[in-house]
């Protein structure tokens, strides 16, 4: 099999010149001259008699059959470049690099930060808000907690929790303005966090009331600032089942209407193959999965909204 396989050197050049967009760029990278690059690339050419990139623009643009190499090329450095990585890392120290949701990030992750640094005093964590699957690629990541369905290429996914979506508000707001039917969120702004209005479409579709006159809406761009907005009385937002619950059990937010639907998508857990075997990563995704455990083991038999129906009986 090895056999069968292109020489090293030229497809090091290949990937640098092909993601720096030319010779030089990817000879300063390697270290090597201009001329150099050219002759492992023609090299690599010669090698799967092929032609991989066009000649003769200013910048290089890969041929079909370059553009066909190029992704398993990169994947494969990938890989060896994890590899190499978890060999020099200590079993449960070192630095731990994570992408998050930011919802998930400010509301969950941060105030349960101590039990994970308790736990685990040699890992140095370095944290990104963030929902973008780009990052399941990038060597400078280790783990990613994304919000989406859970269909990215080439990457190891677990699925961390459902959802389920409510309206919130801030008791401030319902005081001077309340919500004594669905009917009454006309006079409301309406909150939309990272979406383009589908889940409050869903939300309302199961209230039937999808022809609801929205005369305010405010697209937030992430469910951490619709959350907060709602939070400070800017309007009502969907609140979520993870993201919401300390802010409800503070009496930050209050919830309105008896009534939740499941969200669209998910928060999952997601690496690459490689790190995904990785003591410092294995040992943060099993923190994830038994702290949401303990948390729904210790939630009251009463809910939030059961609580707020009482009091206004």
């Amino acid at each position: 099999m090895t056999s069968r396989l292109p020489p090293l050197n030229p497809l090091r050049a290949f990937e640098a010149t092909a993601r720096r967009g030319s010779v030089s760029a990817a000879a300063r990278e390697l270290s090597v001259t201009h001329g150099a690059i050219s002759h492992q690339i023609r090299a690599l050419e010669v090698a799967l008699d092929v032609t991989l990139f066009e000649r003769g623009a200013k910048r290089l643009k890969l041929t079909s059959e370059g553009a066909l190499l190029l992704p398993a090329v990169t994947q494969a450095f990938g890989e060896i470049a994890a590899a190499t990585a978890q060999m020099k890392r200590p079993a449960t120290s070192g630095e731990l690099s994570i992408t998050c949701v930011p919802a998930l990030f400010s509301f969950w992750i941060v105030p349960r930060l101590n039990s994970f640094t308790d736990q685990f005093p040699g890992v140095r964590l370095k944290l990104k808000a963030s929902n973008d699957p780009a990052h399941l690629h990038s060597s400078d990541v280790d783990v990613c907690i994304l919000y989406g369905d859970g269909n990215w290429p080439d990457a190891w996914t677990r699925l961390w929790s459902n959802l389920e979506l409510f309206p919130v508000a801030s008791p401030t707001l319902l005081n001077s303005r309340p919500l004594r039917s669905i009917r009454d969120l006309e006079d409301h702004v309406l909150l939309h966090g990272d979406d383009d209005g589908r889940e409050w479409n869903t939300w309302l579709s199961a209230a039937n009331a999808i022809d609801l006159p929205r005369r305010q809406q405010h697209f937030m761009g992430d469910a951490r600032f619709s959350t907060e907005a709602a939070v400070h009385g800017q309007g009502i937002a969907l609140g979520d089942t993870i993201t919401a619950s300390n802010l409800i059990a503070r009496g930050e937010l209050v919830v309105p209407f008896d009534l939740s639907v499941t969200a669209n998508d998910s928060f999952y857990v997601a690496c690459r193959p490689a790190m995904r075997t990785t003591p410092i990563v294995r040992v943060f995704i099993e923190w994830m999965f038994a702290t949401l455990e303990a948390d729904q083991l210790a939630k009251p038999q009463t809910s939030a909204r059961t609580l707020i129906r009482s009091r206004r009986a």
